[in-house]
């Protein structure tokens, strides 16, 4: 347990990181975050009021949820109490409630009761919050990575408000960087950092504010002048020369995608690798995942969508580092799965033919017949329900006349499609009466 009201002699014997110096003071130093701070937001509101409240921050690492609870009690002038969920126990939690609840009798003042990684909090653990919470004997604001729906119990989360933080854009870490570099509290201008070196610590930084500073701290104790050298020589990481907006960003997944279309997994590898150090944003990468494996996989291997978008979910769920993994298996699955086309063609066919205006009226015993009138309309006159004939197939005319000798899937013999191509083939033989 941390009270953040630090000793001042002990400060100034043990320098704190500069994540820590640079920590914002009030609502407006916050960079990023905009959708949680403007006016009228529901936390400025709460910042606003005296009352006590119950917050969960959820997103990413270093996207400044414990930056948000130290200036709520900074702002408020309330005590400042951390407690780890990774140490704690429930007699910490306890004690830090029962701590809260004595200065609150005694001088009135409030207590933030900050709870970091709140989501490694066992069920016991979280209920001996609950008191705290519902009394409103403290200010509780608990941090997490995990989905709270999933990781938080639900008496504890309903009495609180869930705010969502995102990931910093590059311009929101480029500003956090360039503020440590001027600021007294900072490096003072003690140290020049060369514009080549700030976009090499905003790539590695991934949306991480406090992985930016962790490295230009790095980087500043190493030399005052500050370029990419000094940066791969600190953080141990080469700089991947490789541009967001330019030739690099769709040369490289151009690359990427071909390479698993080519079913070489290494190579694939490779430029997710790049990408990944590179700084690009995970989510655009497990996009073009998602995509993939219905266009050039498709049913050849139904399972490589479900891969593809259980490594999406993940890589929003827990983000980079540790969602590089769930990426790679995604790219992996892709690249060794048998490949097909036959989805993305037959619908660019039937996009195709609609664009050109083969269009046609829907069969009368097709359309909707559940309203009233429907029945003088003729409106489902005539319809066969598939599920009464053996089978569940029945001879009628599904599409509309102008089309209805169109052939538009036409399934490969690769994988699991091999199957799914033989049946087709009969049922469509069968409904065209072929």
């Amino acid at each position: 347990m941390v009270d953040s009201l630090f000793d001042s002699a002990a400060e100034e014997a043990t320098p704190q990181p500069l994540a820590v110096r640079m920590r914002p003071r009030s609502l407006d130093e916050v960079i990023g975050q905009r959708h949680l701070l403007g006016p009228g937001t529901p936390l400025r509101r709460l910042v606003e009021s005296e009352a006590p409240m119950s917050l969960f921050l959820w997103g990413p690492p270093g996207t400044g949820k414990t930056t948000l609870a130290y200036v709520v009690s900074n702002v408020t002038k309330r005590r400042f109490v951390e407690v780890s969920a990774v140490s704690a126990g429930v007699k910490d939690v306890r004690a830090a409630i029962d701590n809260a609840r004595r200065e609150l009798g005694m001088s009135g003042r409030q207590t933030v009761l900050f709870v970091d990684e709140v989501h490694r909090f066992n069920k016991a653990q979280q209920d001996a919050l609950l008191p705290a919470v519902e009394n409103r004997w403290v200010t509780f604001i608990g941090a997490t990575t995990e989905n709270p729906y999933f990781s938080v119990i639900s008496p504890l989360l309903s009495r609180s408000l869930l705010l969502t933080l995102e990931s910093l854009s590059d311009d929101d870490v480029r500003a956090v960087l360039e503020r440590a570099v001027t600021d007294p509290r900072g490096l003072g201008e003690r140290a020049t950092l060369a514009p080549e070196a700030l976009e090499h610590l905003v790539r590695l930084a991934g949306g991480d504010a406090r992985r930016s500073l962790t490295y230009l701290e790095a980087a500043a104790l190493l030399a005052d002048d500050i370029t990419v050298e000094v940066v791969e020589k600190a953080v141990d990481k080469a700089a991947v020369r490789y541009d967001r907006q330019g030739d690099q960003h769709y040369d490289v997944i151009s690359a990427f995608i071909k390479s698993m279309r080519g079913s070489d997994a290494d190579a694939a590898l490779h430029y997710l690798a790049r990408m990944i150090e590179a700084g690009e944003d995970p989510r655009f990468i497990a996009r073009r995942i998602v995509i993939f494996a219905s266009e050039d996989v498709g049913l050849a291997d139904p399972t490589c969508l479900q891969t593809a978008v259980a490594a999406a979910q993940a890589v929003q769920l827990i983000g980079l580092p540790e969602g590089q993994i769930n990426l790679a298996h995604a790219v992996i699955h892709c690249a060794t799965a048998p490949k097909s086309n036959a989805v993305v063609k037959a619908i660019g066919a039937a996009v195709s033919d609609v664009r050109r205006g083969l269009i046609g009226q829907v069969p009368g015993h097709l359309r909707d017949a559940h309203y009233q009138g429907a029945a003088k309309l003729g409106h489902g006159d005539g319809y066969k329900y598939p599920h009464d004939f053996d089978h569940g197939l029945v001879r009628q005319d599904y599409a509309p006349e102008v089309v209805r000798d169109k052939r538009y899937y036409e399934p490969t013999r690769h994988g699991a499609e091999a199957p799914v191509s033989e049946r087709w083939a009969k049922i469509r033989a069968f409904l065209r009466g072929s």
